[in-house]
Protein backbone atom coordinates (compact mmCIF):
# COMPACT_ATOMS: atom_id res chain seq x y z
CA UNK A 1 0.00 0.00 0.00
CA UNK A 2 0.93 3.66 -0.26
CA UNK A 3 1.62 3.86 3.51
CA UNK A 4 4.01 0.88 3.38
CA UNK A 5 5.93 2.42 0.48
CA UNK A 6 6.30 5.68 2.44
CA UNK A 7 7.57 3.79 5.50
CA UNK A 8 10.14 1.92 3.40
CA UNK A 9 11.36 5.17 1.83
CA UNK A 10 11.75 6.80 5.28
CA UNK A 11 13.63 3.73 6.59
CA UNK A 12 15.96 3.77 3.58
CA UNK A 13 16.58 7.52 4.00
CA UNK A 14 17.38 7.06 7.71
CA UNK A 15 19.79 4.21 6.93
CA UNK A 16 21.61 6.24 4.26
CA UNK A 17 21.86 9.35 6.46
CA UNK A 18 23.16 7.34 9.42
CA UNK A 19 25.76 5.81 7.10
CA UNK A 20 27.17 9.18 6.04
CA UNK A 21 30.66 9.83 7.40
CA UNK A 22 31.75 13.34 8.37
CA UNK A 23 34.59 13.24 5.84
CA UNK A 24 32.18 12.37 3.02
CA UNK A 25 31.69 16.11 2.40
CA UNK A 26 27.97 15.62 1.81
CA UNK A 27 25.33 17.89 3.33
CA UNK A 28 21.71 16.83 3.05
CA UNK A 29 19.19 19.68 2.88
CA UNK A 30 15.41 19.44 2.79
CA UNK A 31 12.53 21.89 2.57
CA UNK A 32 8.92 21.71 3.74
CA UNK A 33 6.03 23.96 4.66
CA UNK A 34 4.58 21.30 7.00
CA UNK A 35 7.38 20.44 9.49
CA UNK A 36 4.99 18.83 11.98
CA UNK A 37 3.96 16.21 9.40
CA UNK A 38 7.52 14.86 9.08
CA UNK A 39 8.49 11.61 10.81
CA UNK A 40 10.12 12.63 14.15
CA UNK A 41 12.95 10.13 13.51
CA UNK A 42 14.16 12.33 10.64
CA UNK A 43 14.51 15.32 12.97
CA UNK A 44 16.80 13.62 15.50
CA UNK A 45 20.49 14.40 16.09
CA UNK A 46 22.76 13.40 13.20
CA UNK A 47 19.97 13.66 10.64
CA UNK A 48 17.97 16.82 9.91
CA UNK A 49 19.01 18.24 13.29
CA UNK A 50 19.42 21.88 12.22
CA UNK A 51 16.14 23.60 11.45
CA UNK A 52 16.06 27.01 9.80
CA UNK A 53 12.71 28.78 9.86
CA UNK A 54 12.33 30.87 6.71
CA UNK A 55 9.51 33.06 7.95
CA UNK A 56 7.20 35.59 6.38
CA UNK A 57 9.20 38.74 5.45
CA UNK A 58 8.62 41.91 7.47
CA UNK A 59 8.14 45.36 5.88
CA UNK A 60 11.92 45.85 5.39
CA UNK A 61 12.27 42.41 3.79
CA UNK A 62 9.26 43.05 1.54
CA UNK A 63 10.78 46.35 0.38
CA UNK A 64 14.05 44.63 -0.59
CA UNK A 65 12.13 41.91 -2.48
CA UNK A 66 10.05 44.54 -4.31
CA UNK A 67 13.22 46.44 -5.27
CA UNK A 68 14.69 43.23 -6.76
CA UNK A 69 11.57 42.45 -8.80
CA UNK A 70 11.14 46.02 -10.07
CA UNK A 71 14.77 46.83 -10.92
CA UNK A 72 14.18 46.08 -14.64
CA UNK A 73 10.73 47.71 -14.70
CA UNK A 74 10.04 51.29 -15.70
CA UNK A 75 8.31 52.86 -12.70
CA UNK A 76 6.37 56.13 -12.76
CA UNK A 77 7.47 58.90 -10.39
CA UNK A 78 4.45 58.37 -8.14
CA UNK A 79 5.39 54.77 -7.26
CA UNK A 80 6.27 54.47 -3.56
CA UNK A 81 7.65 50.97 -2.99
CA UNK A 82 7.92 51.64 0.75
CA UNK A 83 4.17 52.22 0.90
CA UNK A 84 3.54 49.05 -1.15
CA UNK A 85 5.76 47.12 1.30
CA UNK A 86 3.77 48.46 4.26
CA UNK A 87 0.48 47.44 2.64
CA UNK A 88 1.51 43.87 1.81
CA UNK A 89 1.26 42.13 5.21
CA UNK A 90 1.46 38.36 4.85
CA UNK A 91 2.99 38.41 1.34
CA UNK A 92 5.91 36.04 0.76
CA UNK A 93 8.53 36.40 -2.00
CA UNK A 94 6.44 34.53 -4.59
CA UNK A 95 3.40 36.71 -3.80
CA UNK A 96 5.45 39.91 -4.26
CA UNK A 97 6.87 38.63 -7.58
CA UNK A 98 3.31 37.92 -8.76
CA UNK A 99 2.22 41.37 -7.53
CA UNK A 100 4.92 43.12 -9.60
CA UNK A 101 4.04 41.03 -12.68
CA UNK A 102 0.33 41.83 -12.27
CA UNK A 103 1.06 45.57 -11.91
CA UNK A 104 3.20 45.47 -15.10
CA UNK A 105 0.46 43.58 -16.99
CA UNK A 106 -2.10 46.14 -15.86
CA UNK A 107 0.12 48.95 -17.21
CA UNK A 108 0.30 47.12 -20.58
CA UNK A 109 -3.48 46.51 -20.64
CA UNK A 110 -4.13 50.24 -20.29
CA UNK A 111 -1.97 50.94 -23.37
CA UNK A 112 -3.25 48.08 -25.56
CA UNK A 113 -5.24 50.47 -27.77
CA UNK A 114 -1.95 52.21 -28.69
CA UNK A 115 -0.19 48.96 -29.63
CA UNK A 116 -0.62 47.52 -33.13
CA UNK A 117 -0.33 43.75 -32.66
CA UNK A 118 0.40 43.24 -36.37
CA UNK A 119 3.58 45.32 -36.18
CA UNK A 120 6.75 43.42 -35.32
CA UNK A 121 8.08 46.29 -33.23
CA UNK A 122 6.37 48.61 -30.78
CA UNK A 123 6.66 52.34 -31.41
CA UNK A 124 9.36 53.97 -29.23
CA UNK A 125 6.92 56.64 -28.01
CA UNK A 126 4.49 53.95 -26.82
CA UNK A 127 7.34 52.06 -25.13
CA UNK A 128 8.37 55.19 -23.25
CA UNK A 129 4.81 55.71 -22.02
CA UNK A 130 4.65 52.15 -20.62
CA UNK A 131 5.53 53.01 -17.03
CA UNK A 132 4.03 51.16 -14.07
CA UNK A 133 2.12 53.60 -11.86
CA UNK A 134 1.04 53.49 -8.22
CA UNK A 135 -2.53 52.89 -9.45
CA UNK A 136 -1.31 49.72 -11.22
CA UNK A 137 0.18 48.49 -7.94
CA UNK A 138 -3.05 49.33 -6.09
CA UNK A 139 -5.04 47.37 -8.68
CA UNK A 140 -2.65 44.41 -8.37
CA UNK A 141 -2.97 44.58 -4.58
CA UNK A 142 -6.77 44.39 -4.84
CA UNK A 143 -6.39 41.15 -6.84
CA UNK A 144 -3.72 39.52 -4.66
CA UNK A 145 -4.36 36.81 -2.09
CA UNK A 146 -1.24 36.51 0.11
CA UNK A 147 -0.12 32.96 0.91
CA UNK A 148 0.28 33.55 4.65
CA UNK A 149 -3.28 34.77 5.06
CA UNK A 150 -5.25 32.26 2.99
CA UNK A 151 -8.18 30.38 4.54
CA UNK A 152 -8.43 32.63 7.62
CA UNK A 153 -10.08 35.86 6.51
CA UNK A 154 -7.73 38.74 7.23
CA UNK A 155 -8.85 42.24 6.43
CA UNK A 156 -7.50 45.75 6.68
CA UNK A 157 -10.48 47.61 8.18
CA UNK A 158 -11.72 50.89 6.75
CA UNK A 159 -13.48 51.93 10.00
CA UNK A 160 -12.16 55.14 11.61
CA UNK A 161 -12.85 56.82 14.96
CA UNK A 162 -15.15 59.26 13.12
CA UNK A 163 -17.42 56.34 12.14
CA UNK A 164 -18.10 55.58 15.80
CA UNK A 165 -20.45 57.93 17.61
CA UNK A 166 -19.83 58.59 21.30
CA UNK A 167 -17.68 56.30 23.49
CA UNK A 168 -14.99 59.00 23.77
CA UNK A 169 -13.58 57.58 27.04
CA UNK A 170 -13.37 54.09 25.53
CA UNK A 171 -11.60 55.43 22.42
CA UNK A 172 -9.02 57.24 24.57
CA UNK A 173 -8.42 54.13 26.69
CA UNK A 174 -7.96 51.98 23.57
CA UNK A 175 -5.46 54.45 22.12
CA UNK A 176 -3.38 54.23 25.31
CA UNK A 177 -3.60 50.42 25.46
CA UNK A 178 -3.11 49.50 21.80
CA UNK A 179 -2.14 52.40 19.57
CA UNK A 180 0.68 53.92 21.64
CA UNK A 181 2.62 50.63 22.15
CA UNK A 182 2.38 49.86 18.40
CA UNK A 183 3.43 53.36 17.30
CA UNK A 184 6.08 54.00 20.00
CA UNK A 185 7.59 50.62 20.98
CA UNK A 186 10.99 52.25 21.62
CA UNK A 187 9.57 54.44 24.41
CA UNK A 188 8.01 51.46 26.15
CA UNK A 189 11.34 49.61 25.87
CA UNK A 190 13.27 52.64 27.16
CA UNK A 191 11.24 52.83 30.37
CA UNK A 192 11.02 49.05 30.81
CA UNK A 193 7.25 49.03 30.37
CA UNK A 194 5.46 45.93 29.09
CA UNK A 195 2.37 46.84 27.06
CA UNK A 196 -0.84 44.93 27.62
CA UNK A 197 -1.41 41.96 25.29
CA UNK A 198 -5.19 41.95 25.36
CA UNK A 199 -8.45 43.52 26.37
CA UNK A 200 -11.97 42.24 27.03
CA UNK A 201 -14.95 44.27 25.83
CA UNK A 202 -18.13 43.53 27.72
CA UNK A 203 -21.58 45.06 27.57
CA UNK A 204 -24.98 44.70 25.90
CA UNK A 205 -25.11 43.41 22.29
CA UNK A 206 -25.14 45.94 19.45
CA UNK A 207 -23.20 48.65 21.30
CA UNK A 208 -20.20 48.74 18.93
CA UNK A 209 -17.71 46.18 20.29
CA UNK A 210 -16.77 44.81 16.83
CA UNK A 211 -16.70 48.31 15.32
CA UNK A 212 -14.30 49.53 18.03
CA UNK A 213 -11.98 46.57 17.42
CA UNK A 214 -11.92 47.33 13.67
CA UNK A 215 -11.31 51.04 14.29
CA UNK A 216 -8.30 50.47 16.55
CA UNK A 217 -6.84 48.03 13.98
CA UNK A 218 -7.25 50.67 11.27
CA UNK A 219 -5.75 53.45 13.41
CA UNK A 220 -2.69 51.23 14.06
CA UNK A 221 -2.52 50.28 10.34
CA UNK A 222 -2.83 46.67 11.47
CA UNK A 223 -4.52 43.64 9.97
CA UNK A 224 -7.73 42.39 11.55
CA UNK A 225 -8.80 38.78 12.11
CA UNK A 226 -12.31 38.27 13.46
CA UNK A 227 -13.33 34.89 14.87
CA UNK A 228 -16.74 33.99 16.24
CA UNK A 229 -16.33 31.67 19.24
CA UNK A 230 -18.67 28.87 18.04
CA UNK A 231 -16.75 28.64 14.71
CA UNK A 232 -13.75 27.19 16.58
CA UNK A 233 -15.66 24.24 18.02
CA UNK A 234 -15.92 21.12 15.87
CA UNK A 235 -17.16 17.61 16.62
CA UNK A 236 -13.81 16.00 15.72
CA UNK A 237 -11.35 15.22 18.51
CA UNK A 238 -8.33 17.54 18.51
CA UNK A 239 -9.54 19.64 15.58
CA UNK A 240 -10.81 22.56 17.70
CA UNK A 241 -7.37 22.94 19.34
CA UNK A 242 -5.73 22.75 15.90
CA UNK A 243 -8.07 25.56 14.75
CA UNK A 244 -6.92 27.73 17.67
CA UNK A 245 -3.23 27.07 16.87
CA UNK A 246 -3.77 27.91 13.21
CA UNK A 247 -5.54 31.20 14.00
CA UNK A 248 -2.74 32.35 16.32
CA UNK A 249 -0.14 31.33 13.69
CA UNK A 250 -2.02 33.39 11.08
CA UNK A 251 -2.11 36.37 13.45
CA UNK A 252 1.67 36.17 13.99
CA UNK A 253 2.24 35.99 10.23
CA UNK A 254 -0.11 38.93 9.64
CA UNK A 255 1.49 41.11 12.36
CA UNK A 256 0.87 43.87 13.19
CA UNK A 257 -2.54 42.33 13.78
CA UNK A 258 -5.61 42.68 15.99
CA UNK A 259 -7.10 39.26 16.75
CA UNK A 260 -10.76 39.64 17.71
CA UNK A 261 -12.73 36.86 19.45
CA UNK A 262 -16.46 37.60 19.26
CA UNK A 263 -18.85 35.71 21.56
CA UNK A 264 -15.88 34.70 23.72
CA UNK A 265 -18.21 33.25 26.37
CA UNK A 266 -19.08 30.38 23.99
CA UNK A 267 -15.50 29.01 24.11
CA UNK A 268 -14.11 30.46 27.35
CA UNK A 269 -16.62 29.32 29.97
CA UNK A 270 -15.19 28.43 33.39
CA UNK A 271 -13.53 25.03 33.01
CA UNK A 272 -15.21 21.97 34.42
CA UNK A 273 -18.63 23.55 34.12
CA UNK A 274 -19.42 22.43 30.57
CA UNK A 275 -22.10 19.82 31.28
CA UNK A 276 -22.75 17.49 28.36
CA UNK A 277 -19.53 18.55 26.65
CA UNK A 278 -18.22 15.47 24.84
CA UNK A 279 -14.76 14.65 26.16
CA UNK A 280 -14.21 18.18 27.54
CA UNK A 281 -13.71 19.76 24.08
CA UNK A 282 -14.49 23.29 25.35
CA UNK A 283 -12.00 22.86 28.23
CA UNK A 284 -9.29 21.78 25.77
CA UNK A 285 -10.02 24.82 23.58
CA UNK A 286 -9.69 27.27 26.48
CA UNK A 287 -6.45 25.53 27.58
CA UNK A 288 -5.08 25.92 24.04
CA UNK A 289 -6.06 29.62 23.93
CA UNK A 290 -4.31 30.23 27.28
CA UNK A 291 -1.18 28.40 26.04
CA UNK A 292 -1.10 30.48 22.84
CA UNK A 293 -1.59 33.75 24.75
CA UNK A 294 1.23 32.90 27.17
CA UNK A 295 3.52 32.00 24.26
CA UNK A 296 2.83 35.23 22.40
CA UNK A 297 5.96 37.39 22.37
CA UNK A 298 5.45 41.14 22.90
CA UNK A 299 7.68 41.67 19.84
CA UNK A 300 5.13 39.96 17.61
CA UNK A 301 2.79 43.00 17.58
CA UNK A 302 -0.38 40.92 17.97
CA UNK A 303 -3.09 42.40 20.17
CA UNK A 304 -5.98 40.21 21.32
CA UNK A 305 -9.48 41.56 21.91
CA UNK A 306 -12.32 39.46 23.30
CA UNK A 307 -15.98 40.49 23.34
CA UNK A 308 -18.81 39.13 25.45
CA UNK A 309 -22.14 40.14 26.95
CA UNK A 310 -21.71 37.52 29.72
CA UNK A 311 -18.44 38.34 31.56
CA UNK A 312 -19.71 36.46 34.65
CA UNK A 313 -19.29 33.03 32.99
CA UNK A 314 -15.81 33.64 31.50
CA UNK A 315 -12.99 31.48 32.92
CA UNK A 316 -11.06 33.71 35.42
CA UNK A 317 -7.73 32.36 34.08
CA UNK A 318 -8.22 34.24 30.81
CA UNK A 319 -8.47 37.56 32.69
CA UNK A 320 -5.15 37.23 34.51
CA UNK A 321 -2.17 39.59 33.86
CA UNK A 322 -0.50 38.93 30.51
CA UNK A 323 -3.76 37.76 28.95
CA UNK A 324 -7.02 39.73 28.58
CA UNK A 325 -6.09 41.74 31.67
CA UNK A 326 -7.86 44.99 30.72
CA UNK A 327 -11.66 45.04 31.00
CA UNK A 328 -13.55 47.78 29.16
CA UNK A 329 -17.28 48.23 29.58
CA UNK A 330 -19.13 49.29 26.41
CA UNK A 331 -22.36 50.83 27.75
CA UNK A 332 -25.69 51.58 26.14
CA UNK A 333 -25.41 55.04 24.52
CA UNK A 334 -26.65 58.06 26.46
CA UNK A 335 -28.44 60.96 24.73
CA UNK A 336 -25.20 62.71 23.69
CA UNK A 337 -23.79 59.46 22.29
CA UNK A 338 -27.02 58.70 20.41
CA UNK A 339 -26.77 62.08 18.65
CA UNK A 340 -23.12 61.32 17.74
CA UNK A 341 -24.11 57.84 16.42
CA UNK A 342 -26.87 59.33 14.27
CA UNK A 343 -24.48 61.97 12.88
CA UNK A 344 -21.80 59.34 12.12
CA UNK A 345 -24.28 57.14 10.24
CA UNK A 346 -26.07 59.97 8.42
CA UNK A 347 -22.72 61.32 7.22
CA UNK A 348 -22.34 58.22 5.04
CA UNK A 349 -25.88 58.30 3.62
Amino acid sequence: THGEVERRIVSQLLTLMDGLKQRAHVIVMAATNRPNSIDPALRRFGRFDREVDIGIPDATGRLEILQIHTKNMKLADDVDLEQVANETHGHVGADLAALCSEAALQAIRKKMDLIDLEDETIDAEVMNSLAVTMDDFRWALSQSNPSALRETVVEVPQVTWEDIGGLEDVKRELQELVQYPVEHPDKFLKFGMTPSKGVLFYGPPGCGKTLLAKAIANECQANFISIKGPELLTMWFGESEANVREIFDKARQAAPCVLFFDELDSIAKARGGNIGDGGGAADRVINQILTEMDGMSTKKNVFIIGATNRPDIIDPAILRPGRLDQLIYIPLPDEKSRVAILKANLRKS
